[in-house]
């Protein structure tokens, strides 16, 4: 992805100055939304690192590589709490589209924010 292009997960900002610098670990994602952010935009470029570098060690699975049969095309953020983030995240499949809606859950872990999980309902 080139560094000043805009960022996928929808801020608005260039990908360094948004979600790159935390994929590089210059800085910490400072709240969950910001998390969920930056996550979004490590599948978008395929960064599957991060993906699980971010994923809380008691929840996440031994790989979080991205699908690569799978474009993702937009990240709406409906709602932003302390420690939850619900969102909707536009992708195509194969040329097909889709949406993944999502309440999860964040914790932080020694002063980092990680996903925890999913939360039903």
């Amino acid at each position: 992805m080139r560094l000043q292009s805009d960022c996928p997960c929808g801020t608005g900002a260039t990908y360094d100055a948004c979600c790159g610098r935390l994929h590089r670990g210059a800085e910490q994602a400072a709240t969950p939304e910001e998390l969920m952010r930056s996550r979004y935009a490590a599948y978008a470029v395929g960064d599957g690192d991060y993906v699980w570098r971010t994923w809380h060690p008691r929840t996440r699975p031994l790989t979080a590589a991205p699908d690569p049969e799978v474009r993702w095309t937009g990240l709406v953020v409906h709602d932003a709490s302390d420690a939850e983030v619900e969102f909707t995240a536009s992708f195509e499949r194969l040329g097909t589209p889709g949406r993944l809606h999502e309440r999860s859950r964040f914790a932080q872990r020694a002063g980092r924010w990680f996903y925890l999980e999913a939360v039903d309902g």
